[in-house]
Parts: structure tokens; sequence; C-alpha cells
């Protein structure tokens, strides 16, 4: 990776700005998760369960890269979620040595009931999230330098 040119203040200042957006978002999805019951991560792994992309199954190794944690921390946290009744393990029908995930009844509700939470915060700090993104991206315009005066020979 080769940065392009010099960080100025004001690239830090948005790059600080836009952070502080994430962050604000996430401490209230931690806090919503702990108030429904829930480690945040818990609810990060139902989430990215009934979230995964078109064509991607249940399996550990995809929700792992998904939360972007390891594959043994995967397998405690779904061992955690399946003893609360959130997520059940099932055999694939294809391949009997892969099992694969899948939301419980219970688990769906916490999760429909947390995710209407979450829009909701989310509309309203949309703006500050997009703009702040916005101002991180842009490179911020640098003064121009000022003209010289034309010599004479």
């Amino acid at each position: 990776m080769s940065p392009r040119g010099p960080v100025t203040q004001p690239d830090y200042q948005a790059m600080a700005e836009f952070r502080y957006q994430i962050r604000r978002f996430l401490r209230f999805s931690e806090s919503a998760a702990r108030q429904a019951g829930l480690e945040p991560q818990q609810y990060l792994m139902l989430l990215a369960l009934k979230g995964l992309p078109d064509g991607q199954s249940g399996r550990i190794g995809a929700l792992a890269e998904r939360l972007q944690i390891q594959h043994h921390s995967t397998v405690e946290l779904v061992d955690r979620l399946e003893k609360r009744g959130m997520v059940r393990r099932r055999r694939s029908e294809n391949d009997r040595r892969e099992v694969m995930l899948e939301l419980s009844p219970r688990g769906e509700k916490v999760l429909r009931d947390l995710a209407l939470y979450h829009r909701e915060e989310l509309r309203e700090l949309a703006p500050g999230l997009v703009r702040s993104l916005k101002k991180a991206v842009t490179e911020t315009r640098r003064p121009a330098r000022a003209a010289r005066p034309e010599r004479r020979a």
C-alpha cells in the first residue's frame, strides 16, 4: 500500500470523526444486545448467520470469516448459543461430515427484535455516518500555491 501525499490535519479530523460515528453505533449495539440478554458477539453471530450472502450456508468457517474471528472462537460462540436455544446444528444433506447452523425460532425472534431496534438507530445515525465517511475518503483540498509573478528578462 503506497500512501498518496501528506496527511493533513483535516484528514486526521475526518478519520477521527468517522471512527467516532462508527463507535457511537457500536456502543449502542453492544448495549442493546446486553439489554436483550445477549453478549454483543452472540448478537453478531445471529446476525451473521441470518444475513449470509446468497449462496453461502451456515458453516463455521463462513461465520468465522464474517465475524473476523478464529475458527475455535466461532465454535465456542455457537456452543453457547446452542445451549441457550438460539441456534441449531444439523448435518448437511450433501456431505454428512459437514455441520450446518441455523437459527432456532427463539433465535429468530430475539434477532428480529434487535434488528428492528438497530435499524431505527441506524436511521438516526445515518446522516452523520455518511457525512463523516465522505469526508474521510475525500482528499482534503490543499491550499493552492500563490502564483509567482512573471520575471522579465
